[in-house]
């Protein structure tokens, strides 16, 4: 058995809400940076600038975008840890709330969805397990904005509509709210299991680099097919027209009811931050 102490949590969450947040992903600043044509149309200045706000970030040590997410946390805990001190829900809140005041990030998170009471520390967070074997804890941070959370959909279709419905939905979800959620954009799909479980496939699905394969070459298929049905809609770079309005798309599947076919779409913007530790 290996003990981990969570003062180690707290300290490495601490750290990792400024690099995410100072950071683009190199696979994403690659993406953009392949895709620039310096052809002096809109579109291809915006990435530029796009390109320049990632430099700029980087060198001066602020914030990519001035909202600053929702800390999401996929933890994968290995059967042979044992972690020592305060209980790991409590160390990655830590972590976040010392991370978000040490570095200056904005505080988004409001105590009750209705009276909207900023919680001051950008907690709680949003924390996913999974329980693997090993003496490590993989910890993957991912900081969400609430523009592009709020062009995300979900909808309970019917097993008839298959991949024709699931496209269907997927394309008019990104035609109703994608220029909001500041494109280019990446596209987490989530496909099967149940209500509940059928958005978090959808969010788990932004955690893939941009440019690697669905397991499934059935899938790997439809999210090529996808992505290319995406960028012929013309929204483009930040919603002002143009060729790339998706970076990716991914897709994520469960099995489910033989009288269901839950769908979720979940957007991310351009400035997709998010980062893997190992303990």
């Amino acid at each position: 058995m290996r003990e981990i102490n969570s003062k180690d949590i707290i300290l490495q969450v601490e750290k990792m809400c400024a690099d995410i947040n100072y950071n683009l992903p190199s696979d994403v600043t690659a993406c953009i940076e392949a895709i620039v044509k310096n052809d002096k149309t809109i579109s291809d200045n915006i990435l530029q600038e796009i390109l320049q706000n990632v430099k700029i970030a980087q060198k001066e040590a602020v914030a990519l975008c001035q909202d600053t997410g929702t800390a999401n946390f996929f933890i994968k805990i290995g059967k042979d840890v044992n972690i020592i001190g305060d209980d790991i829900n409590i160390s990655i809140n830590k972590g976040v709330e010392r991370g978000y005041k040490k570095y200056f990030l904005r505080k988004s998170i409001v105590s009750d969805p209705i009276d909207r009471i900023n919680t001051q520390t950008n907690t709680p967070s949003n924390i996913y397990f999974d329980f693997v074997d090993g003496d490590k804890i993989e910890i993957t941070m991912l900081a969400k904005g609430g523009g592009s959370e709020n062009a995300s959909a979900l909808k309970m279709l019917v097993p008839s509509e298959g991949w024709k419905g699931i496209k269907q939905f997927v394309i008019e979800a990104i035609k109703q709210k994608g220029a909001n959620a500041c494109p280019p954009l990446i596209v987490g799909v989530g496909i099967g299991g149940d209500f509940a479980s059928v958005g978090l496939l959808a969010k788990k699905a932004l955690l893939r680099e941009i440019g690697s394969n669905n397991i499934s070459k059935d899938y790997s298929d439809r999210e090529n097919e996808l992505l290319e049905e995406i960028n012929k809609l013309g929204i483009g770079p930040m919603g002002l027209g143009g060729k790339i309005t998706a970076l990716a798309a991914f897709i994520e599947t469960k099995p489910c009811h033989i009288a269901s076919l839950p769908v979720a779409v979940n957007i991310q913007c351009h400035s997709c931050r998010r980062k893997t530790i190992i303990l």
